[in-house]
């Protein structure tokens, strides 16, 4: 189970990740801007949505524990160069 929860900032947002699983729960901040909310979502989701589908996207590709504690949302693309596509086809399902 995914859950997200969000504290506004002056850019954007700062978001609480917890991830669990049968093996225990991890916890993640992740930081994401309003351009890069507007970037990787055209506003067809909340950004809440759009943070839990980018988990659902990393655990795919690795374990929670091998996740970063904390990063702001675009590193993603950094190890993953096909997030963004990805992140778009999940949306727009």
């Amino acid at each position: 189970m995914i859950s997200v929860k969000a504290s506004p900032i002056r850019d954007g947002w700062t978001f609480t990740v917890q991830v669990q699983e049968n093996n225990g729960t991890t916890e993640h901040r992740v930081k994401m801007s309003h351009a890069d909310y507007d970037r990787l979502t055209t506003k067809a989701v909340s950004p809440e949505e759009c943070i839990r589908k980018s988990f659902e996207f990393l655990l795919e590709r690795e374990s929670k524990e091998s996740i970063l504690r904390e990063f702001d949302v675009m590193k993603i693309a950094y190890y993953f160069p096909e997030y963004p596509k990805e992140l778009e086809r999940r949306i727009r399902k």
